[in-house]
């Protein structure tokens, strides 16, 4: 560790955010979100950035975010998946008739305590099996991804609109309401407790990665600079909690929470939302995918044959095995998409995730997922989809009618390509 050090101690005094080693693209991502914010935090007088509506964003993005952790896989393998959007709707409604129509057919009311367990694995395992079979068609049978996606597009938002005969389906089961976002809430003393846990296991990687390249001689950033790092990634989480913690419940929900527990509410009691339930799914999908795709040996052959096919099917790796196992991720995100998706509205509609394959894949694009495959990162998409939705959400604050918005998306779909294209050029990457 001392060599390490005095190496770095000798060497020429270099830029602040080059000894802080932070990505740029992602320092140009916050920047453009925080612009997106100030803007919009303008037009509407202050209600943008207000407690309330950043809790309404938050759970606004887990959908989109998560199944955009996936399409990173499958665009870093030099694929494409227009069929996410139609995907999720068939696992929302295989879900929503076993919990309103199948299962009570069979004896089990809503609020047996089977009925969400049931629907959920269903749901989540309709969306493996569908994953599996674009994958093979894709690896196997040679069809390319965008005709079998394409295909997909159509066949299974129509099999979702002839499974529930183009009708809503509700009500839900209020277990599974539980992870769509206002309804399922830690409250504010849960929320500080997995904050604190949160902001202590992001000091402590940061801690662990250091010790890591000092046990192995490799090159480290200097103590202050890790230490500032860690200060800031424990000061964002815990300032994330505060600001939810600040947007209270409202009193009419508060005396109906009260008086389930067959108790009265207290005159002046106020308590704040906190995190939902789904931010912390969203947080676990995170963390998973991040380790599978910087610690696993699957993770390394997805950039490894995105980066060169050719070379990776020559070095060993069964390039159609894996393309079956990224698309089974998908399938598996689509249907955990799903599961949130249904429980933030709070039944199944039939246009239910409409557009979000163009959300998902625009998501991944702004979070510097290359379109040639070969690079991307799962924050950076997560940070894409709150961008996304940050200008939806924003845009009908403001009063933009819902063809303009449509119109506004797909323009920065096409922006961020450029941009992509752009920084590739300069940076000299192929």
């Amino acid at each position: 560790m001392s060599d390490a050090t005095s190496d770095h101690a000798a060497s020429p005094r270099r830029p602040l955010l080059q000894t802080l080693e932070v990505d740029v693209r992602l320092l140009g991502m916050i920047g453009a979100f925080l612009a997106i914010c100030i803007v919009f935090n303008f037009y509407t007088d202050g209600r943008f950035l207000s407690a309330r509506n950043i809790f309404n964003l938050t759970i606004q993005t887990v959908s989109v975010a998560i199944m955009a952790t996936g399409m990173v896989f499958v665009i870093v393998t030099r694929h494409i998946d227009l069929s996410v959007g139609a995907l999720l709707a068939f696992c929302s409604a295989v879900m929503a008739m076993l919990q309103a129509r199948w299962l009570p057919g069979l004896g089990l009311e809503l609020g047996s305590p089977l009925i969400a367990p049931l629907a959920v694995l269903a749901g989540l395992a309709t969306g493996v099996v569908i994953g599996c079979f674009n994958g093979w068609l894709i690896g196997y049978q040679g069809i390319p991804a965008f005709i079998v996606t394409l295909g997909g597009f159509l066949v299974w938002r129509f099999a979702a609109w002839y499974l529930t005969s183009g009708q809503t389906i509700g009500p839900l089961d209020q277990t599974v309401l539980l992870f769509g976002g206002s309804e399922g809430i830690l409250g504010e003393t849960w929320s500080w407790v997995v904050g604190a846990v949160l902001a202590g296991l992001s000091v402590l990687a940061i801690y662990s990665a250091r010790r890591n390249k000092v046990r192995h001689e490799f090159p480290v950033k200097p103590a202050w600079a890790e230490a500032v790092m860690a200060t800031l990634a424990a000061g964002a989480i815990l300032g994330f909690v505060w600001l939810l913690n600040s947007y209270d419940i409202p009193r009419g929900k508060l005396r109906r929470m009260f008086e389930a527990q067959g108790q009265e509410l207290p005159e002046g009691f106020t308590t704040g939302h906190g995190l939902p339930i789904s931010v912390l799914i969203l947080i676990a999908v995170a963390v998973v995918m991040t380790v599978v795709a910087r610690k696993t040996r699957l993770g390394r052959y997805i950039f490894a044959t995105g980066g060169n096919p050719d070379a990776a099917e020559l070095s060993g790796i069964n390039t159609k095995r894996l393309t079956i196992k990224v698309f089974a991720i998908m399938g598996f995100l689509c249907g955990l998409s799903a599961l949130v998706a249904q429980a933030r509205l709070q039944n199944h509609a039939n246009d239910i995730g409409t557009l979000d394959e163009l959300r998902v894949i625009a998501a991944a694009v702004i979070g510097g997922t290359a379109l040639a495959g070969g690079s991307g990162t799962i924050y950076g998409a997560i940070l894409g989809a709150l961008i996304m939705q940050s200008i939806t959400s924003g845009m009908g604050m403001v009063g933009v009618d819902a063809p303009l918005q449509n119109i506004v998306v797909g323009s920065v779909l096409v922006f961020a390509v450029w941009i992509d294209q752009v920084y590739r050029k300069r940076m000299g990457v192929k």
